[in-house]
């Protein structure tokens, strides 16, 4: 299966320059957050796939006017050819948004989505808005990592955890992949970035990247499994 992962950033490649050749192949897009619902539209009547999203902390319009012909992942544990979609978005509380949560608050979110996943047998592909703890994340409040989302990662051992939040823009070292110790592949999909589910690696749909390596000298230390 051939995934395309979005988030933060709406790609000009993808909407005001659109070329259908550009989604050809594509079985299935994922919205890791902080995008307009307009393109999400856009792009599930374009490319006549399914459109997965979780919310990011900026997506309070999606209250209002969610992306329609679009799935909601949050909270939930999809199939879509096979493969399994487990959902969470938002980010570190650190305002009045209905979309950020404390580690506590997304804690007792991971404690459900533990058990849809055990009523699924198993997470193939984590999708969330903020990083886990240590894997990309940064040091201010609003952008700093979840430290329960490792909890998911090694109970469930996930081919791939996508999601976004840290910019590239921002400045810095941008990780756009890693690999978490438990053998998750985990992927920035800041603006977009494509891969294939049993493939040896990942690539981006829209620019050449390094290839996924072992992620090395986290300013956390990591939780391991039992």
């Amino acid at each position: 299966m051939k995934i395309l992962a979005l988030a933060d950033q709406e790609s000009k490649a993808l909407w005001d320059y659109y070329d259908p050749g550009r989604l050809e192949g594509v079985d299935c897009i994922v919205s890791c957050g902080d995008l307009d619902p307009a393109y999400l539209e856009f792009l599930v009547t374009m490319a006549n796939c399914p459109v997965l999203y979780v919310k990011g902390n900026h997506d309070v319009k999606y209250l209002a006017k969610p992306p329609a012909g679009c799935i909601d992942l949050d909270d939930r544990v999809v199939r879509i050819g096979g493969i399994r979609f487990a959902g969470l978005g938002g980010c570190m509380k650190y305002s009045s948004s209905p979309f950020q949560f404390t580690e506590r608050e997304m804690a007792k979110r991971v404690k459900k989505l533990h058990t849809r996943a055990v009523l699924a047998n198993g997470i193939d592909i984590l999708v969330t808005h903020a990083p886990a703890c240590g894997m990309g994340d940064m040091e201010d409040l609003p952008h700093r990592g979840y430290d329960c989302f490792h909890d998911l990662l090694w109970r469930w051992r996930p081919s791939y955890m996508l999601h976004g939040h840290v910019h590239r823009t921002y400045g810095g070292e941008f990780l756009r992949t890693c690999e978490h110790p438990c053998g998750t592949h985990v992927v920035n999909a800041y603006e977009s970035f494509a891969l294939e589910t049993g493939a040896a690696g990942a690539r981006s749909l829209l620019d050449r990247i390094r290839p996924l390596g072992r992620m090395q000298g986290t300013r956390r230390e990591l939780k391991g499994g039992a």
